[in-house]
């Protein structure tokens, strides 16, 4: 099954979890400190809270970026190869750590700027991310709880 992916910056995880259990009446999927992770059966989304302590900054308020969850790798290559084939720019990311989960995606950034990932989730973890999300060879800055949650700088 596929669904849309939604991850929206917070900077109270308990009243936002509140909210949208309300919502969504269902629990979350995944608690953490700084994360909560809602899968909702209908509509069929991945809905993510991630903390920000800036809630003055304004890309990191709101819709951080938009995804497609997909069930194996393949969707995410033949999603690639798709998105090349029409001339956009892609960032493909492979075993990354993202979102307490290790993920095979591929990012794309549509003519106003929103971030699009199309992703497997292969197992869950309990660590965060390893580094700040960019290509494998760039992931060496660590994430703060400023920076959004696994939204590369990417594709623009």
């Amino acid at each position: 099954m596929s669904r849309i992916h939604v991850a929206i910056a917070t900077t109270d995880i308990p009243k936002a979890v509140s909210f949208y259990q309300t919502l969504f009446g269902t629990e979350p999927t995944k608690l953490r400190e700084d994360y909560a992770k809602f899968e909702v059966a209908d509509p069929p989304v991945n809905f993510t809270l991630n903390r920000t302590t800036d809630a003055d900054n304004v890309g990191h308020r709101g819709a951080q970026h938009l995804g497609i969850q997909v069930e194996a790798t393949e969707t995410v290559v033949a999603a690639r190869s798709r998105l090349q084939a029409a001339g956009l720019e892609t960032m493909t990311e492979e075993k990354v750590t993202c979102c307490y989960a290790v993920q095979d995606k591929v990012w794309a950034v549509d003519p106003d700027g929103h971030r699009w990932e199309i992703f497997v989730t292969h197992e869950d973890t309990e660590v965060h991310s390893i580094g700040k999300v960019g290509p494998p060879k760039e992931q060496s800055k660590p994430e703060t709880a400023e920076e959004p949650c696994c939204a590369p700088e990417c594709c623009t």
